[in-house]
């Protein structure tokens, strides 16, 4: 595979399918940046999370997009062990997408009709105060993805789905009621995974993501998240997953604003492996949401440039004082 896949011209994505799930409308985003930049691929639907990546690690494809975390939920825990466990995989690009819940049904069908609704796990929990109102006896089932239900829903295994109006027209649906979800304006993020490859430059506006595992001892922590506030970096992002290995022992996984070329997040990342018996990094890449905060001077590029000079100084016998 060559060195930067993503810029192939002949490259393959996977995502979360089938036609018309939220992740398709992602890496639709995704593939629009990507061929704007000169590149080119295409889509392919995968029947999960777990075989979107599974093809990515096999080499069947070169990058795969997956959801990572929703507004309302929080992260998608398969994405995140896939990403804490296993061969590691990069983080190249990250999509947002707003995301609408729509009662679909085929057409003709009228709400007394509906027996069984289907949905993402996500999704069955953004529409349950609709459900528990306007279908308190209907039977919530759950399947791989939004437009999974929904194409159960046209084959006739389900009377309807909560799913995106776009599925809806994938399937010619009937929509019997509009943005059911729980919060109007819920938003999720996709992440484009890749194998590790080189390090693209930074833009200025940069993420950087890692998995972190410490010793459970007092302060170890505490220690890590020094190690960035000590350095200006801003932490966006802080959750831990089971390390599997026994009960009450975790990983740690960080998103923080900059970028591995710049010196404050290159030091980090060396101090953090010092400390850390277990570190993984998922990659540094641009944001694609709001701007990263400048950092203040003492960890600017310049001010790490100084005192390298400094302390060679020092060395050579000259200056002892930064007067």
């Amino acid at each position: 595979m060559p060195e930067d896949s993503l810029t192939d011209v002949t490259a393959r994505w996977a995502y979360l399918g089938p036609e018309g799930t939220f992740t398709e409308q992602a890496a639709q985003s995704l593939l629009e940046h990507h061929r704007a930049g000169g590149g080119n691929a295409h889509l392919f639907p995968a029947a999960g999370v777990a075989a979107a990546i599974a093809d990515l690690r096999a080499g069947r494809v070169d990058a795969a997009c997956v959801p990572l975390e929703n507004s309302v939920e929080g992260s998608v825990p398969l994405t995140l062990d896939e990403l804490t466990h296993g061969d590691p995989l990069w983080i190249t690009a990250e999509a947002y997408v707003q995301v609408q819940f729509d009662l679909l049904t085929r057409p003709g069908t009228v709400i007394g009709d509906i027996r069984t609704i289907g949905s993402h796990p996500h999704g069955h929990a953004q529409i349950r105060t609709y459900v528990a109102t306007e279908l308190p006896a209907v039977e919530s089932v759950v399947y791989s993805s939004t437009a999974a239900a929904a194409a159960a829903v046209l084959a006739g295994d389900l009377d309807a789905a909560a799913a995106s109006p776009a599925a809806g027209r994938r399937y010619g649906l009937a929509s019997l009621a509009a943005d059911i979800g729980e919060v109007h304006g819920a938003v999720t993020r996709f992440v484009l995974l890749s194998l590790p490859a080189l390090v693209r430059p930074a833009t200025g506006n940069d993420r950087t993501s890692l998995v972190v595992f410490v010793d459970n001892q007092p302060g170890t922590l505490l220690a890590i998240l020094a190690e960035f506030a000590g350095r200006g970096i801003n932490l966006t992002r802080l959750e831990s997953r089971p390390a599997r290995s026994r009960i009450g022992e975790y990983f740690f996984l960080l998103d923080a604003d900059g970028h591995l070329d710049e010196p404050a997040m290159a030091d980090a990342v060396r101090a953090i492996h010092r400390r850390s018996a277990d570190l993984r990094f998922l990659g540094s890449y641009p944001r694609a949401v709001g701007e990263s905060p400048p950092p203040p001077p003492y960890a600017a590029a310049a001010a790490f440039a100084a005192a390298d000079r400094f302390v060679e100084s020092i060395r050579q016998g000259g200056a002892t004082s930064c007067d």
